[in-house]
C-alpha cells in the first residue's frame, strides 16, 4: 500500500509524531498488516509507542505469532494494560491459540474480575455459542424509564462493543426483551421502557452449536445475539463479527 511507504519512511526519518498521526488513519486490520510486516526486532518498539486504545485495536488483529512476539517483548504492566483494553471474546481467542507458558503470563496480568470472566469463557466447548460470546454488552433493567435508560446508557456504554441493540433483563439476570437503541432515543422520556421493547428476541443457549448461532444472525440479519444459560440468565452476546468469521471458517474448511 501506498500509505505502507509513507509510514516506513516517517519510522526511518524518526518523525514520531507525524507517523502515528498517519497510521491513526488506517483501519486496525491494515495496521497490523503494517505493523506484521516490519523487521522482527523493529515491532515491539512500534507498539510502544501506539496509545492504549489503538494498541488493543490492531494487537487484536495480528496472527499468533505476531502475538506472542509482542507479549514476549511487553513489561507486564504495559501486557496488563493491553489485556485489560481487549473484548473479552478477544482475549479468549487468543488464549485458545499460544502456548500455555504466554497463556500463563497474560492471565496472570490481568484484574481477577478479568481472569474469572476469561476462565468461565474458556470452560465452554470449543464449537459452542459460549465460546464465541463477549461479555461487553449494555444492559437495561425491566423497571426503568426512558430517561433513566438513556442516562445508564451514557454512564456505562462507552466501552461496550456494542450498544445499538440493548439487553432488558430482570433483578435475577433473566432476559426479558431487547430494545433498539433509536427506539429508546425517540421514546417518550417518561414512558417505561417495557413498553418498548422486543418480549421475544432470537437467543441461543450457551451450549448451542456456533455455527447455528452464526446463521441465526445470518438470517434475521442481527448485529448480536444474546446467549443465555439453561435458566435463561443473560450471559453474553455473540456480535456479527464473531458469527461472520465462524460462517467463513466453517467454508473453508
Amino acid at each position: 500500500m501506498e500509505n505502507f511507504e509513507t509510514l516506513r519512511q516517517l519510522l526511518d526519518e524518526k518523525k514520531y509524531t507525524a507517523f502515528m498521526r498517519e497510521l491513526d488513519k488506517l483501519y486496525p486490520r491494515d495496521a497490523a498488516e503494517f505493523l506484521a510486516g516490519l523487521p522482527l526486532p523493529q515491532q515491539p518498539a512500534v507498539f510502544r509507542m501506539l496509545k492504549k486504545d489503538t494498541a488493543a485495536e490492531i494487537f487484536a488483529e495480528l496472527d499468533n505469532d505476531n502475538k506472542e512476539r509482542i507479549i514476549s517483548a511487553l513489561t507486564d504492566s504495559e501486557l496488563t494494560q493491553i489485556t485489560e483494553e481487549l473484548f473479552t471474546d478477544d482475549v479468549v481467542d487468543m488464549l485458545e491459540e499460544l502456548p500455555a507458558n504466554v497463556v500463563k503470563r497474560v492471565l496472570q496480568s490481568v484484574s481477577p474480575e478479568t481472569r474469572a470472566t476469561i476462565n468461565r469463557f474458556l470452560a465452554y466447548p470449543e464449537d459452542s455459542a459460549g465460546s464465541i460470546m463477549t461479555s461487553e454488552y449494555a444492559t437495561l433493567r425491566g423497571d426503568m424509564t426512558v430517561n433513566e435508560a438513556i442516562a445508564h446508557i451514557r454512564k456505562t456504554g462507552y466501552d461496550k462493543e456494542t450498544v445499538y441493540t440493548l439487553y432488558v433483563v430482570d433483578g435475577g439476570r433473566k432476559l426479558i426483551g431487547t430494545l433498539e437503541l433509536s427506539d429508546l432515543l425517540f421514546g417518550d422520556p417518561d414512558v417505561g421502557i417495557s413498553t418498548l421493547i422486543d418480549p421475544n428476541p432470537a437467543s441461543v443457549l450457551t451450549t448451542d452449536d456456533r455455527e447455528s448461532a452464526a446463521m441465526l444472525i445470518a438470517k434475521y440479519d442481527l448485529l448480536a445475539l444474546p446467549v443465555v444459560d439453561s435458566e435463561g440468565r443473560l450471559v453474553g452476546i455473540v456480535t456479527v463479527d464473531d458469527a461472520m468469521d465462524v460462517l467463513e471458517n466453517e467454508a473453508t474448511e
